[in-house]
Formats: C-alpha cells, structure tokens, sequence
C-alpha cells in the first residue's frame, strides 16, 4: 500500500482567509523533524520539456486506475528485457470465446469467416504451451500471451483483433492501449480506414439482403469502437483524413441500420463540440500570452516596474492563491489530449505538410501547459527580484513560500515545483542579505520534498499519497492530483526510449504498450477532476498576464538590488546594461 507518510502532519497550515468557504486540506507534513538539505541551487532555470538534467526513472509501481479497468495487486516481472509491473490489462483466457485466434480469419466471405474462426479456436486449444514455475507462455498465430497477457504481435493482428464481430467486441484496455500506442506505427487515419474497411469487407457473402442484415447485426459495435475512439482520442479527428472517414462510414450505417445512424449522428455531433471548445480554448491561450509577452515601458526599468504594483497588491493570502494557480493547472491540464504524449516520439506521416495545421497542433497543449510551468517560475522570480526595498522582498519570498505549502498541501505539484524553481533562480539566489531575513524552515521542507535526488524518491512518494487520498477522497478537494507534469513526461520518454518498440521476430512489444497506456491512463483520471475552488478573475488575470522579467533583465534587478559582489558579477552587470540599453534603443 502507498505510503500516506506525506500527509500526516510536519507543521501547521496558514490560517486561512475568513472570507474562503473552503475548509484546509490535512497538512501533508509530521510533526516531528525532518533533515534539512543544504541550499544548493539546483534549480537554476525553468524547468523544460526538452531537457533531461536528471538522472533515468526507475521503473514504477503505481496502481492503474481507469473507468474501465479495475486495479489489480502488481507483481514484478522481465520480459524481452523490459522491466513492468504485473499487466493490468489482462486479456481474455487463451480458451474463451473471444480468444484472440479470432484475428486471423478470412474476410472474403461470411462462410470463409466463420470456418476460419472456429479454426482459430482449434489451434488455440492445440497451441504450443511451455511452463515456467508457475508461468504459462503460449502462441496463437501472430500474438504471444504470457500469464494470458498479451506481449507481442504483428501490426496486422493487432489490427484485425480491433475489429469487432457480430459476437466480439475488443476489450476496452486493449482498444484504449492500441488506439493510443498505434501511431507509433502507422498514422491514426489509416488504423481508422483499415478498421473499418475490415469490418465491412468481413460480412460480404455475395448475396446482398444478407450483406445487409449481417452489417446491421455488426453496426453497433462499430459504433461503439468509433464512440470510444471519439471520446478518447478526439483530436485525432483534427485530421480531415479522418473526418472523410467518419463521414464514409456514417453514410455507409445509414443505408443499413437507423438506430445506429442515430448514434452515430449524435458522436458526431458530441465531437464536433468538443473539437469546437478546443479551437476556442487555443485562441484564448494564444491571445493571453500575447498580452504576456507585451514588454510595457514600465518594466525596463526597476524603478518603474515598483510602482506597477506586485502579487501582494492584488491578493495577500497564500491559500486563495495557490486555489487560483490550481484553477489554471486543472484548466490546462483538461485539455490535454493522451495521444499528445505519444505524438512527441510518433514518426512523421511523409504525406503530411510539416506546416500544416493539424501537424502543428499534435503536441500544441501539451507545448503550452510546459510553457506555464515556465512563465509562474519567472513571475516568481519577478516578483522577488522587482522590489527596491529588503524588508518587501522579503515579505514576498515568505509568501511564496506559504503559497508553495499550500499547493502541497492541495496535491498541486507543478505548481510548487514552478514555485521552488523560481525561487532558485540564480538571480534570486544570490540575494544574500534578502534571504538572511527569512525563516528558510518551511522553505527547506518543501526543497527536501521535491529533491531530484535519487530520482525524485521523495515526491514519488508524496505523489502516491496524494494519489491514495484522492482514491478515498469524500470532497472534490481531496480527489486533486496534479503531477509534476516536466517529470511525468521525462517518464513516458524513458519508456520509450528505455524499450524496443519492435521485437527481433518483427512483433509489436505490447508489454511496453501495456506500461505506456498504464502511465497515460492514470494522468486521465487526474485531469478528469473539476476545481472546486471559487474563481478570482482578477487573480486569475494576473497570474496569466501580469508582464515578466526575462533572464537578463531579473540578473540586472537582482544587481540593483544588492550590488555585486566581485569583479566577475560587476562585468556581468555592466555588460547587461549596455544590452539591454542597446536592445531599447533599437526597438
């Protein structure tokens, strides 16, 4: 069981605000004392997807949680060399009726399909079997099972097992792990014409009155698999490939089934919605960080940028804040799609324009939640390093720092990482004499709970506490969970590269689609949570848009704050002002 030791209690909560609604979370620190780790500045810069400073992920044990599939107890196992926890996706008995023999029938006719099929079913009861201890390794045609998990086949049997029968229909893990991990493969299009075409092209018998009855008996389930691909993976259907296709095999359904037309009318009408909010949530980003990026006369100099006002001007209590930056996180992160985490290793379709707008839009939300992360650590850097005074950067770094508790204590981990990052910024850093005046314990807590040492062992383990609670959760508060997002892809990226996705004999290593889908399912869950906190907008607003300090402008803040302190710093600090003297005089 997860341990829950991050959620007992170290020290106390900030009161909070008289006028918030919202009861605290438990504090996620013990009472008793926990070693405090030197200051070094590891976190020197925002954190980027791109980068890799740390060292590879251990392999994970985290219970799969999805809407449809149960967790089971996990065991450790090695197979073809990739370490995996025990398969939650199990796959049907070798000998039930919807063994995956049934992959490899004809599909000329109806009578060819169903001799074929009970031929499968034969030689899966006649299939090479060999036992390992208490292990059973077994083939039936081109998919291998171990422990009747599927580990491995070829392209056209995974293929042909996604399409369903008038008395077979996927299972759910298996289409959700397939449809996610195929594009790998081969482009989401093509899975979806070949599908499809297969599903038509296995009821012809010749005659067409049966042709009809046969697809009208099968018409269901294709809507369902097309329900779940909709649902799931909607903006696959950004492609227009993908549209045409829908629209194909809508028309097809409507010639023979009215009920199934009817549903399928109203997926479309279900996608078009969802593609809709989409579009309009990226234009909303797009126009936020354009009035982000806007450099107003009033930051080029610290003088000036003092009297623009600071995150204390617009909100004093450190629980309300990190309620607004859970807002923004659970926001962003809903619109996420799963394959997006897959699409960053995908190889290019060669008949797509690589300036096009769907190919642009493939990771496009995932690019921006990365790019928040990004910016919240410079507005902390910003806010730290704006001040003329000591006494106010000091104030503003101890609220920080209660803000960084309470996103812990929410379960909101980028934020608080965004957080930490940004206080460890070199320029902030090296404020010596603002740091001298603050009480650092909390501070030194938090660091220690996000230590990348020993691959993030400590937060690993905060994250399994809160993810506990969240499974026992009596309030919409407690079912929080927001990852550490730059780390959470950092794991998805090892896998991949960590495993073949092609084995020797040229089959599919589905252990390893198992282990991706397992990853990607979880982050579903989390991002399915609605924020139960009330909206600020005014907080809101500034958080998304109130003007930044870039690099070189937070160095030579910090160096109007307090002055270098050797030759190397002055030289810096002189050479900055004639940049950016230059760059204004330009601009």
């Amino acid at each position: 069981m997860p341990p829950t030791t991050p959620y007992a209690g170290k020290f106390s909560s900030c009161a909070p605000h008289s006028n918030n609604s919202y009861p605290q979370p438990p504090s996620p620190y013990r009472s008793n004392t926990t070693p405090k780790p030197s200051r070094d500045n590891i976190y020197n810069t925002a954190y980027c997807a791109s980068e890799n400073p740390y060292d590879v992920p251990q392999s994970r044990s985290v219970a799969y949680r999805s809407v449809s599939v149960s967790s089971v107890a996990e065991k450790e196992h090695r197979y073809n060399g990739c370490t995996r926890s025990e398969n939650p996706y199990l796959s049907p008995p070798p000998h039930s009726s919807s063994c995956p023999g049934r992959a490899h029938r004809h599909t000329s006719s109806s009578s060819g399909s169903e001799q074929s099929f009970r031929n499968s079913r034969n030689n899966a009861a006649m299939a090479k079997t060999q036992l390992y201890g208490h292990t059973v390794t077994a083939s039936y045609g081109e998919m291998c099972y171990h422990d009747n998990s599927l580990v491995s086949a070829s392209l056209e049997a995974l293929i042909q097992h996604l399409v369903p029968t008038v008395d077979y229909y996927p299972d759910r893990s298996y289409v959700f792990t397939f449809l996610l991990s195929s594009r790998l493969f081969l482009p989401p299009y093509e899975l979806m014409s070949r599908v499809c075409h297969l599903c038509v092209e296995q009821q012809r018998s010749g005659d067409a009155l049966l042709d009809k009855i046969r697809f009208c008996e099968v018409a269901p389930k294709l809507v369902q698999l097309l329900t779940e691909w909709t649902e799931t993976f909607p903006y696959d259907f950004r492609d227009d490939r993908m549209m045409r296709c829908l629209k194909d095999i809508t028309h097809h359904v409507a010639r023979g089934d009215e009920h199934s037309w009817r549903a399928m009318h109203q997926m479309t009408q279900r996608l078009i919605k969802r593609l809709s909010a989409l579009g309009q949530y990226e234009e909303a980003v797009a126009a936020l960080s354009a009035v982000a990026m806007e450099r107003p006369a009033s930051l080029k100099s610290k003088q000036a940028s003092a009297q623009r006002g600071d995150v204390l001007s617009v909100c004093d209590d450190p629980f309300i804040l990190a309620q607004q930056l859970t807002h923004i996180e659970l926001d962003r992160l809903s619109f996420i799609g799963p394959e997006e985490f897959i699409q960053t290793f995908a190889m290019k379709d060669p008949l797509e324009n690589h300036k096009g707008f769907f190919r642009k839009c493939k990771t496009s939300n995932l690019e921006a939640y990365v790019s928040w992360f990004n910016r919240l650590s410079y507005l902390v850097a910003t806010e730290i390093c704006m001040p003329m005074k000591k006494k106010h950067r000091v104030r503003i770094i101890e609220f920080f720092i209660d803000v960084a508790q309470e996103c812990f204590n929410i379960g909101n981990f980028n934020s608080l990482m965004a957080i930490i990052t940004g206080m460890n910024m070199s320029p902030v850093a090296r404020l010596k004499k603002t740091w001298n005046k603050v009480n650092t314990d909390k501070f030194e807590i938090l660091e220690h709970q996000m230590d990348p040492s020993s691959n993030f062992i400590n937060y690993r383990t905060a994250l399994r506490g809160a993810t506990q609670r969240s499974e026992t959760a009596h309030s919409s508060q407690e079912k929080i969970v927001i990852p550490f997002f730059s780390l959470l892809i950092k794991d998805i990226y090892f896998l991949n590269e960590g495993c073949s996705s092609q084995l020797p004999n040229g089959h599919i290593n589905f252990e390893k689609l198992w282990e991706l889908a397992k990853q990607v399912s979880e982050f579903l869950v989390w991002r399915q949570v609605v924020c139960p906190f009330d909206r600020d907008r005014r907080i809101l607003q500034y958080l998304v848009t109130a003007p930044i300090f870039n690099e070189d402008e937070l160095h030579l803040a910090s160096y109007e704050s307090e002055g270098p302190e050797n030759n190397m710093e002055k030289d810096s600090r002189r050479s900055l002002r004639s940049s950016l003297l230059h760059r204004e005089n330009r601009s």
